[in-house]
């Protein structure tokens, strides 16, 4: 049952014998899908629109076409057939809301032929392509059918909260009856469009088991890869920007959450990546022929590509949907390769009931329980979103100013010459502050003209001028060398002053001169100095004091 693929989903058939299912031709079956679905549908017009009520949800229309024709129904070349419409208001609603009129839905599934795709999967289902690329119809097994039924009422809800979705939208349920066999068809959005070409195609699930390529699905011309040849092939995953990714996993989110309140696990997320490379052109790029030579329109259903039924702002999506990317979503790869992602999560119509629960408790006693694709919802909803955010998508770091080499040179010796001028502007205020403190300790007169702490005995220090004043027993104690420690020879010479008896005081005064222009030496010294001028201060005051007693007693 299977035949070679040329792009897309599968790609159409190119066998030789022709497809049968449920030992129905494909041709058969194909013809039976338009009939069906043009005179259902056409009938349904003629119905007023009104709201959609809870039991509009359980109606099945079923009308019967022979092949020789009715007075209602037209003459065809295929076996008597009975055609089911499940509630055919409900999904009358649901294509209104996703903006398909009645003429387009019958002019895309009626007036041109289908094309039939080859099933990548192990279910053994049918899939037929709209020309337009619009829609897919996939055959289902009544398990399904019967589980989409229960799950339409909450499907309304979610449709109503949430348009935006990369669940499946389904569009309408049918049944074809023929001999005793029951086929029954699920028309949904078309998530791989035929006119972008897909170099690679991912089923993803977020579980490691048994989830690689088989071989004969690698020989295919496209073949539909798993979760572990993902990550050899995509190492490092699929960059987008910040606000697309925050997009797509805001998104993949809220599909998980609704997923999970249904007790549906065992969905898949379908992957096609289209690489944007242009020094290899090959047929299906964007905005050349799709595989049937006909360069198939934009798909023109609300939400129906993967950019727009990611989150966020509809006016910034449909501004990217143009048809250089025929809806896809920009990407890139770790080595800055510009990529077109389409995606949408399939296989939804898996519940979690008694048979799925043995296969996974018997699963978990040979393998890893944890591993395997068939779990809990609630397992399996973090399990797969897990994946999806940490090995598939990834998002790009915001790039951050970093300034030049010039810049950063600059910056250094802008702070040095700043450091200079402030510790030039200190230097200023503390040397007026010492200038202030010890003015009265600058300058004392020697008693001879001579310094009593010479200053020749301290080379490193700068000499200070002798001042004479008028009379021969005025002198001057200059205090050239107040911040020199006093040493022994400056003690002798100290003591040796004031041995002498020739002092006198001119009209009983004592001339103390304190003028900061004798000053030369330098005032930029440590606290310690100051303690020192301070005591040679005292020293030399109680010198004076003693000597100006001794006068005044003779």
């Amino acid at each position: 049952m299977s035949s070679t693929t040329e792009n897309g989903m599968g790609g159409p058939s190119s066998t030789s014998r022709e497809k049968t299912y449920k030992k129905t031709t494909s041709s058969a079956l194909k013809g039976a899908i338009q009939l069906g679905i043009g005179y259902t549908v056409g009938n349904l017009t003629s119905k007023p629109d009104r709201d959609v009520l809870m039991q509009d949800f359980y109606v099945v229309e079923s009308v019967f076409l022979p092949s020789e024709g009715s007075n209602l129904t037209p003459a065809h070349h295929y076996p008597d057939f009975r055609f089911k419409n499940y509630a055919p208001l409900a999904f009358r609603y649901f294509r209104d809301l996703f903006g398909i009129k009645p003429d387009d839905y019958l002019y895309s599934l009626v007036n041109e032929p289908l094309i039939e795709l080859v099933n990548p999967g192990a279910s053994g289902s049918l899939f037929y392509l709209t020309s337009d690329d619009e829609f897919i119809i996939k055959t289902v097994q009544h398990k399904e059918a019967k589980f989409l039924q229960r799950l339409l009422p909450g499907y309304y809800m979610n449709l109503n909260q949430n348009p935006r979705t990369l669940l499946p939208k389904f569009y309408g349920l049918y049944c074809i009856q023929s001999g005793g066999i029951n086929i029954r068809l699920v028309v949904m959005n078309n998530v791989l469009p035929r006119s972008v070409k897909m170099h690679y195609k991912y089923d993803l699930k977020g579980s490691t088991y048994k989830r690689r390529a088989s071989r004969k699905e690698r020989e295919k011309a496209c073949p539909t890869y798993k979760d572990l040849d993902f990550q050899d092939m995509h190492e490092e995953g699929l960059y987008f920007d910040m606000e697309t990714y925050n997009n797509l996993m805001k998104t993949l989110q809220r599909d998980c959450r609704v997923l999970e309140s249904f007790k549906i696990m065992d969905y898949s997320l379908l992957l096609g990546v289209h690489t944007l490379d242009p020094n290899q052109r090959e047929g299906g790029e964007p905005g050349q022929a799709g595989g049937d030579g006909k360069r198939p329109m934009g798909q023109r259903v609300l939400y129906s590509t993967a950019m727009e039924s990611i989150q966020g702002d509809g006016k910034a999506a449909e501004a990217l949907t143009t048809d250089d990317t025929m809806g896809g979503i920009p990407a890139k790869t770790h080595k800055e390769g510009k990529l077109l992602i389409f995606l949408g999560i399939i296989d939804i119509l898996q519940s979690y009931r008694f048979i799925k629960k043995l296969e996974h408790s018997w699963k978990a006693l040979v393998y890893d329980g944890d591993s395997v694709s068939v779990h809990r919802p609630g397992f399996y909803a973090s399990r797969f979103l897990k994946f999806m955010s940490t090995r598939v998508f990834m998002k790009t770091q915001p790039i951050r100013f970093s300034p030049s080499k010039r810049t950063r040179a600059s910056i250094p010796a802008l702070k040095s010459s700043s450091q200079e001028i402030l510790s030039l502007q200190a230097d200023e205020r503390n040397r007026e502050d010492r200038k202030d403190r010890l003015g009265g300790a600058y300058s004392l007169a020697s008693l001879d003209g001579e310094a009593v702490f010479g200053s020749y005995l301290r080379p490193d220090l700068v000499p200070t001028n002798t001042f004479y004043y008028e009379g021969s027993s005025m002198g001057t104690i200059s205090t050239s060398s107040v911040f020199v420690n006093v040493d022994n020879q400056t003690k002798d010479r100290y003591y040796d002053v004031a041995s002498r008896s020739t002092f006198t005081l001119e009209d009983s005064a004592i001339c103390l001169t304190s003028e900061q222009s004798t000053m030369d030496v330098d005032i930029d010294r440590d606290e310690g100095s100051v303690l020192d001028v301070y005591l040679v201060s005292c020293v030399s005051m109680f010198y004076i004091c003693s000597h100006v007693g001794v006068i005044l007693g003779n």
